[in-house]
């Protein structure tokens, strides 16, 4: 298919399923061909925004704006989740809802794609504390994930600017279990790494969808990353592996990136680096480059010889 090609309109599908009591919303985007026959592909969102701004968004005149529509029509069935505490899922419980709390709404997510679907493994993409989560859920389940990328990924939080000043503010992230975000914030999150890697009218209709669904989000992630990492075991881990770095990340160091890779036990793994790329990658000007990398993973054929 032609890469510069405008994305067709794919109809999503919303469904909800529980985790004990708490309700949880999915979206789906189902393969154009029908079949879906290049897999299942959860995305997983990160600590500010909602999973449909992330994963599916519409930005007039940006070709493939939504990477659940660039994805369906090339064959494959995607899905996204809410975390509990974010968007459309439920807000109610008086916690933190940290990167475990994460992990355990993929577990839910995924037995319900199953039942579903019948499909029992999954590729799976995270980004930043949706990494974290990924990661986390790929360690738990290593039955449920045949490949697994990691993008602004962070291990121990050696090497990462961004998390040293977010950790000045460690007290606050303790005492309250929600923050407000506003249009500023959402400015914050391109312009503190290397302004000028997304397009402005990117930002705003990003910014417009976010704060749609959410005035404040959970602390848990922040508390996480600031004063628990590290949070996974990379040994633990034997899923395929890419670990996705954008050049000026400042949440992912990258020699914290590397000891973590080396560390990955199945032979099945890859290391990219996003050049002109800072954090949230699919809003970027330079888009299109994490599409090729997380296609060509997501389509690389199984070793057929191992040793």
């Amino acid at each position: 298919m032609d890469q510069t090609a405008k994305s067709a309109v794919i109809a999503g599908k919303e469904h909800w399923t529980r985790k004990g009591d708490v309700k949880l919303f999915l979206w789906e985007k189902k393969a154009v061909d029908g079949k879906g026959a290049r897999g299942t592909v959860i995305f997983v969102h990160g600590s500010s925004m909602a999973s449909q701004p992330t994963f599916d968004l519409h930005v007039p005149g940006r070709a493939d704006s939504s990477v659940m529509d660039w994805f369906a029509e090339r064959g494959f069935n995607t899905w996204c989740i809410d975390m509990e505490g974010y968007g459309r899922s439920d807000k109610s419980r008086d916690i933190y809802f940290d990167i475990a709390n994460g992990a355990d709404d993929l577990e839910a997510a995924s037995d319900y794609i199953t039942k579903s679907t019948g499909v029992k493994k999954f590729m799976v993409y995270g980004i930043s504390s949706g990494a974290l989560r990924a990661a986390m859920f790929a360690e738990r389940h290593p039955d449920r994930v045949s490949r697994l990328a990691l993008d602004a990924f962070v291990w121990t939080g050696k090497g990462s600017p961004t998390l040293e000043e977010r950790a000045k503010k460690l007290d606050q992230w303790k005492a309250n279990k929600r923050r407000p975000i506003d249009r500023a914030f959402m400015h914050s999150i391109f312009n503190r790494d290397h302004p000028g890697c997304a397009e402005q009218s990117v930002i705003e209709v990003f910014a417009d969808e976010v704060l749609k669904l959410d005035d404040s989000v959970p602390t848990g992630t922040y508390l996480d990353m600031c004063a628990k990492l590290p949070v996974v075991d990379p040994a633990k881990i034997t899923a395929a592996t890419v670990i996705m770095r954008g050049q000026w990340d400042g949440i992912a160091g990258m020699e914290d990136l590397l000891d973590f890779f080396s560390r990955l036990p199945n032979p099945d793994k890859q290391f990219a680096v996003m050049a002109g790329i800072s954090h949230a990658s699919f809003q970027q000007i330079n888009y299109r480059t994490v599409y090729h990398i997380l296609h060509s993973f997501f389509t690389q054929p199984e070793p057929i010889y191992r040793g």
